[in-house]
């Protein structure tokens, strides 16, 4: 009987397939999701304050269409990379009129030159990656001044995640998918192996989404987190965390964006 010969492969990084599906989309319709998108985006902007008009921003597995649209009403430059061509349909209206190029590629080995983008944004991948240390030496290699990604904390309310998960699942209507936690210090030790230094962590919100969602009152999240961040507790506790990692500067060198 003749030898076979088993070719291992590496797991594909497509978890991006699901969150740009309008089934993920419909999480964020309505006042609450949309008050959610917004808290997002502004945190989005204020971390990339400074980067000059017209720079290049690189957003991987943003198919969700949640970074791209605001990023180019803001003057960037900005390429979507999704792992299957399916990724990019939420994008159409805006790579229809060139406001926003998007490709397929494998997002664990992006097809790009070291430091071709100004800045990469990665959301909605971490939590998710086959191989998260990868994903984030990837994201740090093609990035000339900053990176900057969400992950749910694990120092949260996210410690109980698999045993709400159930309840979560019930409440988004299957959308929700298993998903990993991270503590800001092993997050911080992968971007420093790749030459990246936090330099901010902003938490979102102190409860989970799905509770807000259930009641359906932004008026209620707005109220609720607007409280737990005045006493400091969304600082402490909070999930997802939204990161900025700049590049450290070469030996001798000066500070680069």
């Amino acid at each position: 009987m003749p030898a076979v010969t088993v070719v291992a492969t590496e797991p594909r990084e497509d978890a991006d397939v699901e969150s740009s599906s309008e089934r993920y989309a419909r999480r964020f319709q309505g006042p609450v999701g949309r008050w959610f998108v917004d808290s997002q985006t502004h945190i989005t902007l204020q971390s990339l304050a400074g980067l000059p008009p017209g720079s290049t921003i690189l957003d991987v597995g943003g198919g969700h269409a949640q970074v791209a649209p605001p990023l180019a009403e803001a003057g960037y430059r900005v390429t979507v990379i999704g792992s299957d061509r399916s990724c990019g349909e939420r994008l159409a209206a805006l790579t229809s009129i060139g406001h926003c190029r998007f490709e397929v590629g494998n997002l664990q080995a992006l097809p790009y030159a070291d430091e071709a983008f100004d800045a990469v944004v990665c959301y909605r991948l971490i939590a998710h990656s086959v191989d998260w240390r990868r994903l984030v030496g990837e994201l740090c290699r093609v990035a000339r001044h900053r990176v900057i990604v969400d992950y749910p904390a694990r120092r949260s309310v996210n410690v109980a995640s698999n045993a709400l998960f159930r309840i979560k699942h019930s409440i988004e209507r299957g959308t929700t998918r298993p998903f990993a936690l991270f503590g800001r210090g092993e997050v911080a030790s992968a971007f420093a192996a790749a030459g990246f230094a936090i330099a901010s962590v902003r938490p979102q919100f102190l409860l989970p989404m799905a509770l807000y969602r259930l009641a359906g009152s932004a008026a209620l999240a707005r109220g609720a987190e607007g409280l737990a961040r005045s006493v400091g507790l969304t600082s402490l506790l909070g999930s997802p965390v939204i990161a900025r990692a700049d590049r450290r500067p070469t030996q001798g060198g000066p500070p680069r964006g």
